[in-house]
């Protein structure tokens, strides 16, 4: 009987296996980045594109209202909408996605809470696209346990941010001297701790 109850236990823990490994794999397909898609329909629709199929939110330039429906982004000239706003709340956005960042010129406001991908290597990226650095102003990293010193101080690079909060993040181990390197790069920037 503890034989059958072990195989029991066993075939049921590989079965949440085989569903996780499942679920990554469809996140990282809606992750891949389709270089002609960008071509086609300018940076910023397929921005929106990644980030609505993410579960992610985008806010365009002109609009008070978030558009969190795949199907329902405005069609237009091409290059008509411009991002000012994402809120990637819950969304399976990875660093593979990223690449989508790129032309975007207008991106304000960055949220990512809860992003169970969100790394080091993302902010990492985030940082380095050039746009960001003269566009983005506020930006919250909210419970995304993969996310350490190492990618907070990397948004240093972020030249333009004047708001940033950061809030149950475990993976900051050392939160002085991390806000201590943000506020020396960057002396504007309104720096908000919650890593108790």
């Amino acid at each position: 009987m503890r034989l059958l109850s072990r195989a029991a236990q066993f075939a049921v823990g590989q079965r949440e296996t085989s569903r996780r490994h499942f679920w990554g794999w469809l996140n990282a397909v809606f992750n891949k980045v389709d270089y002609e898609r960008i071509k086609a329909v300018g940076p910023d629709r397929a921005a929106a594109e990644w980030l609505l199929r993410c579960g992610a939110k985008v806010r365009f330039q002109g609009f008070d209202r978030w558009h969190h429906d795949y199907n329902g982004l405005p069609a237009g000239a091409l290059g008509r909408y411009k991002i000012q706003a994402i809120d990637a709340t819950d969304s399976c956005i990875m660093h593979t996605g990223f690449d989508h960042l790129d032309g975007l010129t207008h991106v304000e406001e960055i949220k990512f809470n809860k992003c169970i991908y969100l790394e080091d290597a993302c902010l990492e990226r985030l940082s380095t696209v050039e746009n960001l650095q003269e566009s983005l102003y506020t930006m919250e990293v909210v419970s995304c346990g993969d996310v350490t010193d190492k990618g907070v101080i990397a948004l240093h690079k972020l030249k333009k941010l004047e708001y940033l909060f950061l809030s149950d993040l475990p993976g900051i181990k050392d939160k002085q001297t991390t806000a201590l390197r943000l506020q020396t790069a960057l002396p504007r920037l309104d720096l908000a701790l919650d890593l108790d």
